[in-house]
């Protein structure tokens, strides 16, 4: 069955998993003159004259070269270079879907080192990075030296360095929890492979003594003297120890490294070693010895394989697409030792930061924390990017090898908006709310999300959030968690201000058949509570929703506080982030089933105004069945009436209506038949007749067009409430928090005269 899925995998459709993309425009003959002859010289005569000039106007400085003779494919030997074609996709895919790195995947027919250095190196004019990959050991040692002497661009032997960076960061972190110093510690190695070899290089840059590493491969322990099956690279690592076989070595070792084969480590092995045993059993698909059994021999041994069923896997896609991403964008002329160790201490680090939702519900479990059982980060974390790349970065303008160097806070954020879609809106709310925050009251303060958001709008200077509860249960969970952050907890059952807050509600509600006693009964509800304490002034923003139903939180937020004096009805929208990056105001899902001419004028202006709060230049389009009036019907005429309405009341806006979907965000389709409308560009805000066809359309742009949704934002309320998705993980509630308190920051300004 698995055999049939991956055939389908690579074979159907397209068949592969790579292709090139257009990326500049090429629908007319001026632009093929451009992108071809005769426009094409200028660039050249310019790189002709300054040969960083191609870095400017080519893809060069964002094209990788995946090599390989197919001589030692992971798990599958010495397949020849066609065979292992497949591979060399994965790892451009790789590339891609972490670092946005091209690649070319170029497979040669060469095993010679001669051979492959020659033709290597005569493609140094093409990339700006070289990723050697799959070439046995020792000819790969050689090759990359060779390459890395002789070329002006990066050359990584991922199989080597890969493993090394990754391993060692998991080291660093066992070594912490162990409590022993990487300078004191005793190392057994099973494997003197390209990775295996390197592992032990790096270590030593890390701190290890070299005469505390025993090497053994096939033929047993590497010691000073032995004749057979050795090369310089094992020489190096040669014991002047008395040890002759793998048994002797782990006796007592507080380290034991495995990159040979399955079952090479018994359970009596692992029982010998030191105190606190450090077991990275790194053979695929099978380790050395697997995580139960080591578990059994030794309660504790701290361990990592490379499987992704057992915990601390080491996984070089942790590595390889973040440090090009670095070295590429510095343009540095080499992957030295420095970045090496920048991106093994940034994962290291790394593990020790509280792990987002995305990520747990990624690997289906609860919590993750530093610990035995969590020594490096997972694969699938989005902060990965965010911190070996620019470390690597850092470490390259530090050692010379930069040509480009960056400004370091300014090139990280632009590498969350590139690689973390939605970050870009994001990052210009969560900047505008930390210029004055605010304090954001959120109903469900016992939830763990909740929680784990608070402290982490803190920590950012987002707001000062105020988590309704019981107070022992808050700090119990925030013990669990290890939230040391300070936040304020409010027990509405224990609070001095509910006689205040009963009056207040009841002097609202009293004829609406609220009596004082039914005004304190509702405020045992949190979310009246809540919606309570900022009608009163002692909140400026109220979220929930994490675990109620819809209207659970939107009746009591409109009795309490109400819809703001100008506005027909409050609405829903979201911003859904495209596969390409771009950001689309959705109105209105959530709340108005069927709004009238007037509700959809409010909505339209109102979807403006926050899509100019999220750094949008608002593009509205009224969307309907029709075209201009090209299909007449009660509900395109409605749309039609309602963009008139919307003129006369903002002339200055940029919207038209009613029209199509695809004729809204086609500006070509436009020009064709209704050159005549006002709407310039691609319509980044686009309001739906109904609920349901804004629902739908933003269910579907999220499950079948891979858009992240941003939402639901609650706008047209008389004070800042917004009412969270159920089960939105942490990063959701920081948004929402963010754009909560941009909320309360315009309610506080001046009216305008």
């Amino acid at each position: 069955m698995l055999e049939e899925e991956a055939r389908e995998y690579h074979a159907a459709g397209r068949p592969g998993k790579i292709t090139v993309a257009i990326t500049k425009p090429c629908a007319t003959q001026h632009d093929l003159a451009l992108a071809y002859t005769p426009g094409v010289a200028v660039p050249v005569r310019d790189i002709q004259q300054d040969p960083l000039e191609a870095f400017r106007y080519t893809a060069r400085g964002n094209l990788v070269a995946v090599v390989t003779n197919g001589t030692a494919v992971l798990g599958l030997g010495n397949v020849g270079p066609l065979a292992s074609k497949p591979v060399m996709e994965g790892k451009a895919l790789l590339f891609k879907r972490f670092a946005d790195v091209d690649v070319f995947d170029i497979e040669i027919d060469a095993t010679d080192p001669n051979d492959v250095v020659r033709i290597v190196k005569a493609l140094e004019p093409t990339f700006g990075g070289i990723n050697l990959e799959d070439i046995s050991a020792p000819q790969c040692f050689e090759i990359e030296e060779r390459l890395s002497a002789a070329m002006d661009i990066p050359v990584f032997h991922d199989d080597q360095h890969g493993t090394a960076i990754i391993s060692g960061a998991a080291l660093l972190n066992a070594l912490e929890l162990a409590g022993k110093d990487i300078g004191e510690v005793r190392m057994a190695v099973n494997g003197a492979g390209a990775a295996a070899i390197a592992c032990c290089e790096f270590f030593i840059s890390l701190g290890m003594r070299r005469d505390n590493i025993v090497l053994a491969d096939t033929r047993g322990v590497v010691y000073r003297g032995r004749a057979e099956g050795m090369n310089p690279y094992k020489a190096r690592l040669a014991t002047d120890r008395e040890v002759r076989t793998l048994g002797e070595a782990i006796d007592g070792a507080d380290v034991f490294l495995g990159l040979s084969v399955a079952g090479t480590v018994t359970k009596d092995m692992v029982s010998s070693m030191a105190e606190a045993p450090i077991v990275f059993a790194l053979a695929n698909p099978d380790p050395e010895i697997s995580y139960p059994d080591a578990r059994e021999a030794r309660g504790d041994v701290l361990m990592a394989t490379g499987r992704s069923d057992y915990p601390n896997q080491v996984n070089n896609v942790l590595g390889f697409p973040f440090i090009f991403r670095g070295a590429l964008d510095v343009r540095a002329r080499a992957i030295d030792e420095g970045m090496k160790v920048a991106a093994a201490r940034a994962l290291a680090d790394l593990t020790k930061e509280d792990v987002p939702d995305t990520v747990l519900r990624a690997y289906g479990v609860d919590r993750l924390e530093f610990g035995p059982e969590y020594l490096i980060p997972k694969p699938l974390d989005p902060r990965v990017p965010l911190r070996v790349a620019p470390a690597v970065a850092a470490a390259a303008m530090a050692s010379g090898v930069a040509r480009n160097p960056l400004a370091l806070d300014t090139y990280t954020e632009q590498l969350a908006n590139r690689l973390t879609r939605g970050r870009e809106v994001m990052s210009v709310v969560t900047r505008k709310a930390q210029t004055a925050p605010k304090r954001v009251v959120f109903s469900e303060g016992e939830e763990r999300k909740i929680i784990l958001a608070a402290a982490r709008i803190q920590q950012e200077n987002i707001g000062a959030p105020i988590l309704l509860g019981r107070e022992a249960v808050i700090r119990s969970v925030m013990n669990e968690l290890r939230v040391t952050v300070p936040v304020e907890i409010v027990d509405p059952a224990m609070s001095e201000r509910v006689d205040a807050y009963a009056a207040a509600l009841h002097d609202r509600r009293h004829r609406k058949g609220i009596t004082l006693r039914e005004a304190y009964a509702l405020l045992g509800q949190p979310n009246y509570f809540g919606a309570m304490m900022v009608q009163a002034g002692d909140a400026d923003a109220f979220v929930a929703g994490l675990t109620y139903h819809y209207p659970d939180v939107i009746r009591p937020a409109l009795e309490v506080i109400g819809s703001a004096p100008d506005v027909s009805r409050v609405a829903g929208l979201y911003v859904m982030i495209t596969e390409d990056g771009r950001a689309v105001v959705l109105t209105d899902p959530t709340v108005n089933f069927d709004p009238t001419v007037e509700e959809l004028a409010d909505i339209a202006i109102m979807a403006a105004d926050r899509a100019s709060g999220f750094g949008l230049k608002p593009r509205v389009a009224l969307l309907s069945f029709s075209n201009f009036g090209s299909t007449r019907h009660p509900r395109s005429v409605k749309m039609a009436e309602a963009t008139m309405l919307v003129k006369s009341r903002r002339p200055g806006l940029m919207v038209d209506g009613e029209m199509m979907a695809d004729v809204a965000l086609s500006p070509a389709l436009r020009d064709d038949d209704y050159s005549f409308s006002d709407l310039v560009g691609e319509a980044n805000v686009l309001v739906f007749p109904s609920l349901e066809a804004a629902n739908v359309a933003y269910k579907l742009l999220q499950y079948l067009g891979g858009a992240v949704a941003i939402g639901p934002i609650l706008v047209g309320m008389a004070k800042p409430v917004h009412v969270l998705s159920r089960g939105a993980d942490v990063t959701d509630i920081t948004n929402i928090a963010a754009i909560a308190v941009i909320d309360a920051q315009d309610a506080a300004k001046p009216a305008a005269t």
